[in-house]
């Protein structure tokens, strides 16, 4: 379970007494199953599956939640196949064509009625709180999806002043100043992954990827005036990651050194295997935010 990706918002600290009730606050916005005249329904699960009771879970200042969801697949080119052929039919019928109004009509009308035959597809979004440190990650690299999220949780909460991350400092310029030579924060390594851009609007861009970033290559790039906008990072040999210059972090994996010590522990069921896994992963998070909010200069949250 571990997560893929992360988009950060940062909430006050103080806040961590809101959580006492958390589950009993989620349950009261359990997701509802998709109704017929619906195009989605959104709501919280248990991280541990639907049909659990189990509304959150939590190690020792970690929690994990999850925001369930199901969708009506209703493709816009059946939408728009079956729309000619009615609208046609009708302008034959009528001898005219028909205005822009009576076409809206027509589609609304057909989209209620194709909408109780379309296919569901589930989808689910993880998040997991640090308390002591007042962030939230959502395993998402959608700044949409994961703001979704937070707002579904606020409305669960009645109140949840979490905003997205902010740095102090140009966070394209930290990140040219790394492959640039200037030195990383301890712990911190460089990838093989970076993206540079031209600076003017419509410049050039330029991907690299299993590439050795320390090169004349790429120091011409840097010298023509291009500048990082995501650069690949390895995290105490324990986690590599790509880092945004929107702050946003990709491609997460955890790496064997780190999953290694999942090796050997006790667990009996699906449960105890990924409470191991979240204990893992929740640690490695606070790891990997404070190594960034230091990096980065993050703005503390407003109490």
């Amino acid at each position: 379970m571990f997560f893929r990706n992360l988009t950060f918002f940062r909430f006050p600290a103080s806040l961590a007494k809101a959580f006492v009730e958390l589950d009993a606050r989620l349950e009261d916005c359990r997701l509802k199953p998709v109704g017929p005249s619906e195009l989605m329904s959104r709501g919280f699960v248990s991280p541990f599956g639907r049909d659990e009771p189990a509304m959150s879970h939590r190690v020792n200042d970690a929690l994990w939640i999850t925001l369930g969801g199901e969708d009506r697949l209703l493709p816009s080119a059946v939408i728009n196949d079956e729309l000619g052929k009615r609208i046609e039919a009708m302008e034959e019928k009528e001898g005219r064509k028909l205005g822009g109004r009576a076409r809206k009509r027509v589609k609304e009308d057909l989209v209620m009625e194709l909408l109780p035959r379309a296919f569901v597809r589930p989808v689910r979004t993880n998040a997991t709180l640090d308390l002591q440190h007042g962030f939230i990650a959502v395993d998402t690299s959608s700044r949409k999806s994961a703001e979704n999220l937070v707002s579904e949780l606020r409305h669960a909460l009645g109140s949840f002043p979490a905003l997205p991350l902010n740095a102090e400092v140009s966070a394209r310029a930290v990140l040219t100043g790394w492959i640039a030579g200037e030195p990383l924060p301890p712990g911190l390594v460089l990838g093989d992954e970076c993206e540079l851009k031209d600076p003017i609007d419509g410049g050039a861009v330029v991907k690299c990827q299993r590439q050795e970033l320390l090169c004349d290559e790429i120091k011409k790039h840097l010298e023509s005036g291009k500048q990082v906008t995501r650069l690949a990072l390895v995290l105490d040999d324990h986690v590599s990651f790509v880092l945004g210059e929107d702050l946003v972090v990709r491609k997460l994996k955890f790496l064997d050194g780190v999953v290694d010590q999942l090796e050997g522990t006790d667990r009996d069921g699906i449960h105890a295997e990924l409470d191991a896994r979240y204990a893992l992963m929740a640690g490695e998070l606070k790891r990997l935010f404070a190594v960034l909010e230091v990096a980065l200069k993050f703005s503390p949250a407003e109490a």
